[in-house]
């Protein structure tokens, strides 16, 4: 049973593959004798044997005829033109046969024919159709059995008039002759017109002129507007052909009353002063139906019109042609500028007004400056397919339109030839398109005022370009002063707007010294930079290249060379080395005296005091002789000679230093003594007080300095003393001058006092000169001139 099984399926299996097979073979066998007999058939030729497919014919589509007008009447000639169906080869010959009623018209081109009828069969019916045939078989196109008429197409309406009439200024009468006449076909008419220059053609309904009339008359057109009209026809059969249409009409409807208000605006700008200029400009009326030759403008303060007073009205008169250009490429009028005060306001008024009549009145108010309103917010300008668009958010509160506002270059300068037009649009508008002519690579600053209820708001506002490009030039830079040894500050101006073409990005600053060159950008706001860490003495140039979006223009160079020194340096060198010189000066001086006294100590020239200098120069001496015994005691006689000798040696000792008496004593090594009289320490300063010259007094310093010679060999000196002799006059104790009474020292005078009681024992004996006087002494053997006080010194110092 299952090799039963196994067989049955292996049976099943080849029953299918045949079956399958056998379907294959009859559909190929199927699709050749449908491909051969209903598309296409072989033929092998006897010339060259070669075989070639062969498609059936198609209908011919689309037939159309037409005769056209010669002259007065139509002309007998017939053409029509059809197209082709089917697939075609240029190995099968196809031809095509025109029918034309009875006639019959071979066609040696597929697609056309003209077939002449002799006279034109007006207004028979025709029947035209066309023949395609071949080997394989003919086949016939639709049949086209309409009038004769149906089939004509006329020369357009001639003579076409367009009259204007004064007192319809809002329509237009137009005239015109039948291009034919009616016997041989009657004809409809269709009538278009626009303004002159538009394409946005207005047609006038086919059932105003369909009863073969030569004249209508335009209606509801602007007044003192040109237009150009157009007129065609056609057989008032239905279908046929329209004729070509007429040439233009050009007429200008007659003038009207304005019946819009004239578009007025301002211009505000603020001079040195507080006040501002304002100037009232305004464009015509966009229906302003005529010529306008004058403004009436009537400028009110908001004061007077609360108080009911109204303000003068100014008539400002204008030229202007007929050929002036449409509404939207009118010339701003400049009405009236005047000056406003911050805390002013003012209510403005205009008319229009034409040859026939006056435009509604047009307002304004301008509000004081602290009072503004609200302006719009988020303003955006975004460039978009060649335009200029703008979108922005309205204040909170309500407006009841707004005016968009673009200028080139500075909002006054339009004067003078820059660009400034506006456009208003409606309360509820948030975005929309600047519609007026823009220039490429053109600055506009565009703003958007809110207006409410005629009273200007504050403006938002940005700069645009319709399209940025590269700038004409690049920044002139210079330097700002003078350089440094080591910076320098550079300065440039801005750009002038119609040389920038496009936002200025940023400014690269460019220098070199001529072996490495070195770049900065800073900023699109910057217009000055300080170059630093430049060498000192070096000669570099320097340009900004100024960038937008789409390039960048270089400037000029320019050179500057930094200095070797900067500011003050010399100043503070020279300064410097002055003060080093001086201290080196000074410091040799200091030097010098510091070694001069320390190792060449060298004494002091004399000097002489007057007695107003001296310190003693309140006391009166009596001279003593030293010689006279009464004044001494016993015990004090036997050493009367050498104490002679130690007062004159301290004598001599004090008048080197030129010290006074006052000073404190210098003990010598030499001196025995414990003590001494007071009256030693002014021994140096005694002098006589009585008709004698007085003398000068000389004292010694109290430094220790070398002893002269005749200190150090006192025998000498005592050899010298014996041969001199000194008158003095005794005194029996000190006293003082009347002078110097009231302002004694008491501690002074007490000193002086113990002084005195020491030198009355001493008795001083004169010694007597064997010499006679001589001439330079005086009788009582003192010498003539002052002797000095100058006393050789005995046995050296002594302490005082």
């Amino acid at each position: 049973q299952s090799v039963l099984g196994c067989n049955s399926d292996i049976i099943i299996l080849v029953f299918l593959n045949l079956v399958f097979i056998y379907f294959c073979i009859l559909m190929c066998f199927t699709m050749t004798i449908f491909r051969t007999f209903l598309f296409s058939v072989t033929i092998k030729t006897n010339d060259t044997g070669k075989e070639f497919e062969d498609y059936p014919l198609g209908k011919p589509q689309n037939l159309s005829c037409i005769a056209v007008q010669e002259g007065e009447r139509i002309s007998p000639n017939i053409s029509c033109v059809w197209e082709t169906a089917g697939r075609q080869t240029t190995d099968v010959n196809t031809t095509y046969t025109l029918n034309v009623g009875f006639l019959r018209h071979p066609c040696p081109v597929q697609k056309s024919a003209t077939v002449s009828v002799g006279l034109f069969p007006n207004p028979s019916l025709l029947d035209i159709w066309v023949e395609a045939h071949n080997t394989l078989g003919k086949v016939e196109s639709e049949h086209l059995k309409e009038e004769a008429n149906w089939f004509v197409k006329t020369n357009p309406p001639s003579d076409v008039r367009v009259i204007s009439e004064r007192t319809f200024p809002t329509s237009l009468l137009i005239n015109w002759a039948h291009p034919i006449e009616e016997v041989y076909v009657k004809l409809t008419y269709e009538i278009r017109f626009c303004p002159s220059g538009s394409q946005n053609w207005t047609y006038v309904p086919l059932v105003d002129t369909a009863k073969g009339i030569q004249c209508l008359r335009l209606q509801n057109l602007q007044p003192d507007t040109v237009y150009d009209t157009q007129v065609r026809c056609k057989s008032a059969l239905e279908g046929g052909y329209w004729s070509n249409w007429s040439t233009n009409a050009t007429e200008r409807t007659p003038e009207d009353r304005p019946r819009s208000k004239p578009d007025l605006w301002k211009i505000i700008t603020v001079d040195e002063s507080t006040a501002r200029q304002v100037w009232f400009i305004c464009k015509d009326p966009v229906l302003s139906n005529g010529r306008i030759i004058r403004f009436d403008i009537k400028i009110q303060d908001h004061m007077d019109r609360v108080k009911k007073r109204s303000g003068e009205l100014e008539s400002i008169p204008v030229n202007r042609s007929k050929a002036d250009p449409s509404p939207s490429q009118q010339k701003i009028t400049i009405l009236k500028q005047i000056s406003l005060d911050d805390k002013k306001s003012v209510e403005v008024y205009v008319t229009a007004v034409n040859s026939v009549g006056k435009s509604p009145e047009a307002s304004l108010v301008i509000t004081e400056k602290a009072n503004e309103l609200p302006t719009v917010k988020d303003l955006k300008v975004q460039r978009n397919g060649g335009q200029l668009c703008l979108e922005w958010k309205p204040p909170a509160r309500p407006v009841s339109e707004y005016v968009v506002e673009w200028v080139s270059g500075s909002p006054i300068d339009w004067v003078s030839g820059s660009q400034m037009d506006w456009q208003r649009e409606q309360a509820s508008t948030t975005n929309t398109v600047i519609k007026g002519s823009l220039e490429k690579f053109v600055s506009y600053t565009v703003s958007v005022y809110p207006l409410y209820s005629g009273v200007t708001g504050k403006p938002a506002s940005k700069e645009a370009f319709l399209e940025e490009g590269v700038p004409l030039k690049g920044p002139a830079v210079k330097l700002k002063g003078k350089p440094g040894c080591n910076e320098a500050e550079l300065v440039w101006n801005e750009i002038p707007q119609h040389s920038r073409r496009g936002f200025i990005t940023n400014y690269t600053i460019f220098y070199t010294s001529g072996t490495k060159t070195h770049n900065i950008t800073v900023p699109a706001n910057t217009t000055s930079y300080t170059l630093k860490s430049l060498s000192r003495s070096t000669k570099y140039d320097t340009w900004v290249i100024a960038s937008t979006i789409r390039g960048s223009k270089r400037g000029f160079n320019h050179s500057f060379t930094t200095l070797k020194y900067g500011t003050g340096e010399i100043e503070g060198i020279v300064v410097g080395v002055c003060l080093s010189f001086l201290f080196v000066v000074l410091l040799t001086i200091l030097c010098s005296l510091i070694i001069t006294k320390h190792f060449f100590p060298t004494c002091p020239p004399l000097q002489t005091e007057t007695p107003k200098e001296n310190c003693l120069s309140g006391i009166s001496v009596l001279d003593v002789d030293v010689c006279d015994g009464k004044c001494w005691p016993e015990d004090d006689k036997a050493s009367l000679p050498l104490k002679k000798d130690k007062y004159l040696s301290e004598e001599h000792s004090s008048g080197i230093g030129g010290s006074s008496c006052m000073s404190s004593p210098c003990q010598s090594v030499s001196d025995s003594d414990e003590g001494g009289d007071m009256a030693d320490t002014t021994a140096s300063t005694i002098q006589t007080l009585s008709s004698q010259p007085q003398q000068d007094i000389f004292s010694r310093s109290e430094s220790t300095q070398p002893l002269l010679d005749s200190e150090e060999n006192p025998d000498m000196l005592l050899q010298e003393g014996s041969r001199q002799s000194q008158h003095f006059s005794r005194q029996p104790s000190f006293t003082h001058t009347a002078g110097n009474e009231d302002s004694a020292d008491p501690a002074d005078f007490n000193q002086l006092e113990m002084e005195q009681q020491v030198l009355e024992p001493l008795d001083f004996c004169p010694l007597e000169e064997e010499t006679t006087p001589t001439d330079g002494q005086s009788a009582d053997g003192l010498p003539a001139a002052l002797v000095s006080s100058y006393m050789p010194q005995l046995g050296g110092y002594r302490p005082q």
